[in-house]
Parts: structure tokens; sequence; C-alpha cells
């Protein structure tokens, strides 16, 4: 019988406090893979709770991670996109959070420390790609509607993990040349990499809340979409854990 539980980690990251959420089956006794799940630019809400709470569900242990201290939420885009600008420009300060809650989830004692994956949306997928060219011990990446571009490209030669990257062929955040130079990019540094694109979709498709912002032509929530790239991430993970 499922017994899922989750509690508040806090950690310290590119010289943050970070309060991030952790969800597990405490009913088992074994160690299972740990995925981590990092959010849109907004910030930790119930958007990456509520996967990371599904992922538990699903047999996983996973935190939904903070992404600006003090588990701090923004609501303005232009905002939220302001407080990330910095991190574009910076992956070091952007692996440094990731790798925070990388060391945080394998602190736990039900996360088999070799079975390892982070997944992100919006923003969150860039992190989690960006932990990845620094050579972090990670199975899988997955970034839904995923920014793709980096001022490091060189670094995708570190990249350990299988890499699946899911779309909107109509997202305006990211057009088809940044889509061209991150294939450049993977198939340079020899990643075993895959991206799926979905079309008349745009950015967010994953989040039934995306239509609040007011931009269907920018952000709009894709159920279709959505369903598909959950399946391929389980299959990822099924290719990778076994």
């Amino acid at each position: 019988m499922m017994t899922l539980r989750s509690e508040i980690l806090t950690y310290q990251a590119d010289g943050l406090t970070m309060v991030s959420h952790y969800y597990v089956d405490g009913g088992r006794p074994d160690r299972r893979p740990g995925i981590l799940v990092f959010p849109e630019a907004f910030g930790l809400g119930e958007h990456a709770k509520s996967r990371a709470q599904r992922l538990a569900e699903l047999g996983f242990a996973a935190l939904a991670c903070d992404l600006h201290g003090d588990g701090q939420l923004y609501e303005d885009l232009t905002e939220a996109r302001g407080l990330i600008a910095d991190l574009r420009a910076n992956p070091q300060r952007t692996r440094a959070r990731a790798r925070g809650a990388l060391d945080a989830l394998t602190s736990r004692s039900e996360v088999d420390p070799a079975k390892l994956a982070a997944i992100g949306f919006c923003f969150g997928g860039t992190m989690a790609l960006e932990l990845g060219r620094s050579g972090a011990p990670i199975s899988a990446i997955v970034g839904f509607h995923s920014g793709l571009a980096t001022v490091a490209p060189q670094d995708a030669k570190n990249i350990r993990a299988k890499v699946l990257v899911c779309i909107g062929a109509d997202d305006p955040g990211i057009p088809a040349d940044q889509r061209a130079a991150f294939e450049k990019e993977m198939r340079e540094g020899g990643v075993d990499w895959r991206l799926h694109l979905y079309g008349g979709v745009v950015h967010s498709f994953t989040n039934q809340q995306a239509d609040r912002l007011g931009m269907p032509d920018f952000a709009r929530y894709d159920a279709g979409a959505d369903a598909r790239s959950w399946a391929e991430m389980r299959a990822l993970f099924d290719e990778v854990f076994g």
C-alpha cells in the first residue's frame, strides 16, 4: 500500500537558501530512482509540485526544486524574465542551483544514487540541460517547452545523460534557429538526444494555468501534447532505469 509522504528540504546553493518539496512513497524499504523537477521561470509553484507528486506515485523519489531562493514565486512574467536573464548569461550560477538540488536529493536514504534524472519546464528545462552540461552523474534529462540556448555549447561533451526535449513547433520563444543550434550542439557533443515537436502547439503546453497569462499566441495549455510528452518521458525512464 502506498504511503505518499511530502516534506520540505532546505539547502544552500548559489549563495541562496533553497526551499524545495520532496515527495516519496514512504511505505517502501527499497531505494528507487531520484528525479529532480525544475519549475518554470516564475519559481516553484503548484505545477512543478504536482508533477513531482505524480512521479512519486509512479514509484520515484522526486524533488520539486526551488528556483529563486526562499521558495519565492513571482506572478509577473516580465519580472520573472528579468530574474532569469542573469542565469542565462551565467550558466555556472544555474548549474550551482541545480547541483545543490541534486546533492539534496541524493542525500535521501530512499534514493538510489546510481539512478538519477532531471526534468524541467520552460527555464526549468534549461536548468536540467545546464546540469547535464556540468557533467553531473544523471542518466536522463527531459525538457518540456524547454529553452535550448546556452552560452556554453562546448560543454555538451560533458553530458552523460540521454536527452529528450519536447517542444511546441509553433513556440515563439523557441524558434527554429534555436532548435537547429541545439541539434548542432548535441551532435558535436556526441550526446544521445531526441527532439519531439508538436504541431500547432506553443509555449507552456503542460501547464493548465498557462491560459491565465492572456497570451494565447505565446503560452497555451495543450492536453494532447501534455499527455504525449509525459508518456515519452516515462518511456525514456523505462529505458534508462530498466
